[in-house]
């Protein structure tokens, strides 16, 4: 029974260990507390909205007006159907907005909000 017990506990240290966290890509932001939210694991887009209204793309800061491009550019390497949008609980909402303009205007029609709850 001792040996059953010792495989078992070496396989658990070893799934632990080899493990992968998922880490959403970019800059942090405080994300907006949600009463009904859904998790959805496939998305591959992230696009962070800062306090002060930066926008951030593929780890790079970008313009409102050049999110359409650089969407599409990434669309082609990595199509997908979802765009998941991690605004700031305080950045603008006219920001956020011009953001999902753009978003739709690349072909994307499923946008998600990321928040906390």
């Amino acid at each position: 029974m001792t040996p059953m017990l010792d495989i078992v506990f070496i396989m658990l240290i070893f799934f632990i260990v080899t493990t992968v966290f998922v880490k959403e890509a970019g800059i942090e932001v405080n994300k907006p507390d949600a009463s009904r939210a859904f998790l959805h694991k496939n998305a591959n887009i992230f696009i962070a909205i800062t306090e002060d209204g930066n926008v951030w793309l593929d780890k790079r800061e970008v313009s409102v007006d050049s999110v359409r491009a650089n969407l599409e550019r990434l669309l082609t390497e990595q199509p997908t159907d979802y765009v998941f949008i991690q605004a700031d609980i305080k950045a603008k909402h006219g920001v956020v907005v011009e953001v999902m303009d753009q978003v739709k205007a690349a072909g994307i029609d499923r946008i998600a909000v990321a928040a906390r709850n």
